[in-house]
């Protein structure tokens, strides 16, 4: 199978984030800004470190598996790992200004 490059493998990821949703806000976790890292190594293993909206957040247990488990469906994705982080805490700052316009703060 002929290998994309890891910058349009980046997209299809992104396009992929972009349909995992947090339950309680109807924007998806990437235009949320919970993502913080997107990294793709040689192999094709993709690493990503995110942030919930709040360490007591609901789907603090289910998100982050969804989230592998989409990245890893990715016919290029050799592996996907979750990272999930707590540093810089989220604030509503990082949301894209789709998001921020969606939920009213623009």
């Amino acid at each position: 199978m002929q290998k994309i490059s890891k910058q349009d493998l980046e997209e299809k990821i992104i396009q992929t984030l972009k349909g995992c949703y947090d339950p309680e806000i109807p924007v998806d976790i990437f235009e949320l800004g919970l993502i913080y890292e997107i990294a793709i190594d040689d192999d094709y293993n993709v690493k990503i470190k995110m942030t919930l909206t709040s360490p007591m957040c609901p789907v603090a247990g289910s998100l982050p598996p969804e989230v592998e488990g989409k990245v890893k469906a990715i016919p290029e994705v050799n592996d996907a790992k979750i990272e999930l982080v707590w540093s810089p805490p989220w604030d509503k700052d990082m949301m894209s200004e789709v998001a921020k316009l969606e939920l009213g703060f623009l």
